[in-house]
């Protein structure tokens, strides 16, 4: 097992929060886009927040969103799309919609969905 999977989400959140709005982005931004990720609500995303949970409880505990498989690209040299590990390849989605988040990309673009009109 992974020692990352045993880390607390909420020894991972203030990061994220951190590297978002350094570059602009909202807490809320994020919020939406670990709730679109995971499926949970405003509710359940703080009850993990506040329990602890670890990163593998976490990823346990929710319902992936279906478009998921549409997030590719390179997080720390590695293409997400090619790990092997189910649980390594959800962490690292989550880390690359921040960094999609944190580098400016269009809300709608980082959610894999068509822009309302």
């Amino acid at each position: 097992m992974s020692r990352v999977f045993a880390i607390s989400f909420s020894s991972v959140y203030p990061l994220y929060v951190e590297k978002v709005e350094k570059k602009g982005r909202t807490k809320a931004e994020l919020d939406e886009v670990i709730q679109w990720l995971t499926g949970f609500d405003e509710a359940a995303l703080n009850r993990h927040l506040d329990a602890g949970t670890t990163i593998e409880d976490l990823f346990a505990d929710a319902s992936l969103n279906p478009n998921a498989s549409l997030i590719t690209g390179v997080v720390c040299g590695i293409r997400v799309e090619d790990i092997d590990d189910p649980l390594m390849q959800k962490i690292r989605y989550m880390d690359k919609l921040v960094d999609e988040l944190a580098k400016g990309k269009a809300m709608h673009k980082i959610l894999r969905s068509v822009p309302a009109e």
